[in-house]
């Protein structure tokens, strides 16, 4: 039985604080009397520290992407320096937010801990190893790839996206007891099936015209423009879902471009419907950040992964594409080549969909909820901290 669990995540991007609210839900929707927190960890710990880790983790991003993709793979298992870099991290981490953190849970006194981001995780596995701390604690993966900055000994138990990456914690001499293959958390709105015509008929869409959804993630990065234009004036007749996220000069700048384009463009800003917009489509172009992937293949939505970001991104299109779910197109490749063949190739649709489909996993939260929940009927619910 649950009764206090606390959730923490960090504000990179949005995919991290959407698995940790899926994650609420359905622990909410089985034991509704519980109690569970979800915080930004370093925004309550320290809002310095979120202001330098995110404003340099997105300037690295839009400015020097090659240098991040480069740091990210040196820090990967193998890599010289790698367990060096990742003490040192963890440690400036715990001078910044431990003591606060600490007071928190002491409050709180949750039975569970769940990260959905691996820099509390490695806070709470240093505490573990002083004896200071008691209680469940779960890492939540986010992304199709087993990163070095995840693992931690201490860790009670680890969800991940798929069944495949399960053997790669045993690199880390990380049991795979340890190692649940539950997908990544979404929205329990993408349990319920929708009809596709219906959906179209609700946001007015042509109910047989092709209909391509274009993401730029949660926060409208990427070549969202470049690929709007290449599809919007593609010789393949189509209509375009173009979500910018909470870019408003992106999307700005989308609906002027739009007017100048062959085939229809809808242009949104942040939406909550992305459900439906997902359900109505019939392919997706755009990132390849994990919960969107994860969303995507819980309405068997086949992917075009166009000039992914090095780092996850990346390591998440690899993955993908292997499986068959997804097709990863560089910058310099034909995308409206590449997607027009595909859209009149119906049988191409149809093995990528089918791919989707074998590696969804919408009831991923839920499973979170019930793993949990077990694993806490046989750990301590108090939380031990000597400062």
């Amino acid at each position: 039985m649950l009764e206090r669990v606390v959730i923490l995540s960090v504000t990179a991007g949005t995919g991290h604080m959407q698995a940790a609210s899926a994650v609420k839900s359905a622990i909410m929707e089985k034991y509704p009397r519980a109690e569970v927190t979800v915080l930004d960890t370093f925004r309550y710990t320290s809002p310095f520290l979120e202001k330098v880790m995110l404003g340099t983790y997105m300037e690295m991003l839009k400015l020097t992407p090659v240098i991040y993709g480069y740091l990210y793979r040196r820090a990967e298992k193998g890599q010289v320096l790698s367990g060096f870099a990742k003490n040192e991290f963890n440690r400036i981490i715990n001078r910044f937010s431990a003591a606060k953190l600490i007071d928190f849970l002491e409050e709180k006194k949750p039975q569970a801990v769940i990260c959905t981001h691996p820099f509390p995780l490695g806070i709470l596995a240093a505490m573990r190893r002083d004896n200071r701390f008691e209680p469940l604690i779960v890492g939540v993966v986010t992304d199709f790839t087993v990163h070095s900055y995840w693992v931690f000994p201490e860790i009670d138990c680890y969800l991940v996206p798929a069944e495949e990456l399960v053997g790669e914690f045993g690199y880390y001499r990380i049991p795979t007891e340890k190692v649940y293959p539950t997908g990544i958390p979404i929205d329990l709105r993408f349990s319920v099936p929708l009809d596709k015509k219906k959906v179209r008929s609700q946001l007015g869409l042509d109910l047989y015209l092709p209909t391509i959804l274009v993401m730029g993630g949660g926060l409208g990065m990427g070549s969202v423009a470049e690929t709007v234009r290449a599809l919007g004036n593609g010789e393949t007749p189509c209509q375009l879902l173009v979500v910018t996220g909470k870019n408003g000069q992106l999307r700005i700048k989308l609906e002027r471009l739009a007017g100048e384009l062959a085939n229809r463009v809808d242009v949104f800003g942040y939406v909550s419907n992305i459900n439906e917009l997902m359900s109505a489509s019939d392919l997706m172009v755009g990132k390849a950040g994990g919960l969107t992937c994860a969303e995507a293949m819980a309405r068997h939505l086949p992917m075009f992964i166009y000039d992914p970001l090095p780092g996850q991104e990346e390591r998440n299109a690899e993955f993908l594409e292997a499986a068959g779910a997804a097709v990863k197109i560089s910058k310099d490749g034909d995308l409206a080549k590449r997607v027009a063949g595909c859209l009149n190739n119906p049988s191409c649709l149809e093995k990528m969909a089918r791919a989707a489909e074998s590696l969804a996993r919408p009831e991923a939260a839920r499973e979170a909820a019930d793993i949990i929940a077990g694993k806490t009927c046989t750990t301590g619910g108090s939380v031990k901290c000597l400062k």
